[in-house]
């Protein structure tokens, strides 16, 4: 028998990556807006609506420039170098400051928990009541994220192939409320005039801004998809085509959906609902089976759930390999070869933070982790302005990240002492642990036993 060709080392291309770089421009962008494209839409609508009524499609306005502003940092800086790593890479390069890199990431990670939490919340609330009355939230919420649990320690591609599926199903559940929306308003139905009303004892300038911070929710997800330019084929011409084209898709949806809902659902009445889109559902007066929208809505809310705690655990094992973390959290379950550890770690952080707040208030914290992040990388392109590369990459004025930092700080003015309590607590048990592994890491080199330190493979 022959022998079996011996294995070639992989040689980096001209851009540094060893990765195949198959991604179209076409593959990516549906990347982004699948990724963009999440559950926050079907829970946060009501939240909306409390802090400016029916005219819904300001805050959204609002979002969608911050969203834009920040998108052309994250374009330049993934083109500019485009390997895997996210924010925390771009820190690292930026400040190289080890504290501060594993801040970012520690964040990254944080928001994912926290949008687990809220999705987790938002997932016992009316959808699951409309099918099962009664059923008991607390309960509901922690057997939820228990399955979510089982199903990430069982594999990524079990996650990822559930994904897919759910990603159509949720696809499918936008498009008909933009159907029954729009034929309630073509029919005459509804109340156009909601659409510039705003909340009752809610001045509107401090309500949009409020509601800003939750319509940001449901545009966050963009940046997940720096993990993917070091397999893009052209990363300098097709990052930025697909990036920004998701986002003003996204922004398209988003913007028929909330101006649908203000129009056929009474303001009331979405304010205080947890299953908005519920809601035109059962004003529309169509025949369209609730409960079956009901399904869809939690499918979809079950994916974003799945989708982050996916993420955090990722974030906190890649952590654990750069020694940023204590040791124990890079264990690996034998057999499934997943993170258990981390896995485990991350749903009980989750289910301990389903406790803390509402839907609105966990997505307003998200919102806030992530402005962090963004802050660092509106900073980091600032910095890294002077650094050269040698290919062609995607640049945007200085204009647009001193911009992107202004609007950030301006969203950071508008939260809750709640939120920031939440975010000062994330840092603190971060700093710990960080401290923890610091020492740990000492003693190893002291001992002689320390082992190389690994890239980041954060997100």
């Amino acid at each position: 028998m022959a022998d079996a060709p011996a294995a070639r080392t992989v040689e980096p291309d001209e851009t540094g990556t060893k990765l195949k770089r198959g991604i179209t421009t076409l593959l990516l962008f549906f990347f982004i807006v699948g990724d963009t494209l999440g559950a926050g839409i079907y829970t946060l609508v009501g939240t909306l609506a409390q802090d400016v009524g029916g005219a819904l499609w300001v805050p959204l306005l609002l979002a969608l420039v911050l969203a834009l502003l920040t998108a052309g940092t994250y374009a330049e800086l993934i083109t500019k170098y485009p390997h895997a790593g996210g924010a925390a890479r771009f820190a690292e390069r930026a400040f190289k400051k080890p504290f501060v890199t594993f801040l970012i990431g520690f964040l990254m990670l944080s928001s994912g928990i926290t949008t687990s939490a809220a999705l987790a919340n938002a997932f016992a609330g009316d959808y699951l009541q409309a099918l099962v009355p009664n059923a008991p939230t607390v309960a509901v919420t922690l057997i939820f994220i228990a399955l979510l649990i089982l199903i990430n320690i069982r594999g990524v591609r079990e996650s990822l192939i559930a994904n897919v599926g759910a990603t159509l199903i949720e696809m499918t559940g936008l498009i008909i409320i933009i159907v029954i929306a729009a034929l309630v308003i073509f029919g005459g139905g509804g109340d156009p005039g909601r659409l510039t009303t705003f909340a009752d004892g809610v001045p509107p300038i401090s309500g949009a801004f409020a509601a800003t911070i939750t319509a940001f929710f449901s545009f966050l997800g963009f940046e997940a998809a720096a993990n993917m330019a070091e397999e893009v084929k052209d990363p300098s011409r097709s990052y930025p085509r697909a990036l920004f084209g998701a986002i003003l898709t996204a922004a398209v949806v988003y913007l028929a959906i909330a101006i649908g809902a203000a129009v056929v659902v009474p303001t009331d009445q979405l304010a205080t609902s947890e299953g908005p889109l519920l809601e035109v559902i059962t004003a529309s007066g169509f025949s369209f089976p609730s409960w079956l929208f009901a399904i869809i809505a939690l499918v979809a809310i079950g994916n974003g759930a799945l989708l982050f705690m996916v993420m955090a655990s990722r974030a906190t094992y890649g952590l654990a390999e750069a020694k940023l973390l204590p040791k124990v959290f890079g264990a690996v379950l034998s057999g499934r070869r997943t993170p258990w550890v981390a896995i485990l770690t991350v749903g009980i952080v989750t289910m301990a933070m389903s406790f803390v707040g509402d839907v609105g208030t966990l997505a307003d914290t998200t919102v806030l982790l992530l402005v962090l992040v963004f802050i660092s990388a509106n900073i980091s392109v600032l910095v890294l302005k002077k650094d050269q590369v040698q290919h062609k990459h995607f640049s945007v004025p200085r204009i647009v990240p001193v911009l992107a930092l202004i609007a950030s700080i301006g969203l950071l003015t508008q939260q809750s002492g709640t939120t920031w309590l939440i975010a000062l607590g994330y840092v603190v048990v971060g700093t710990i642990l960080f401290l923890i592994a610091r020492i740990a890491r000492k003693r190893e080199h002291e001992r002689g036993t320390a082992e190389p330190t690994r890239a980041i493979p954060l997100e």
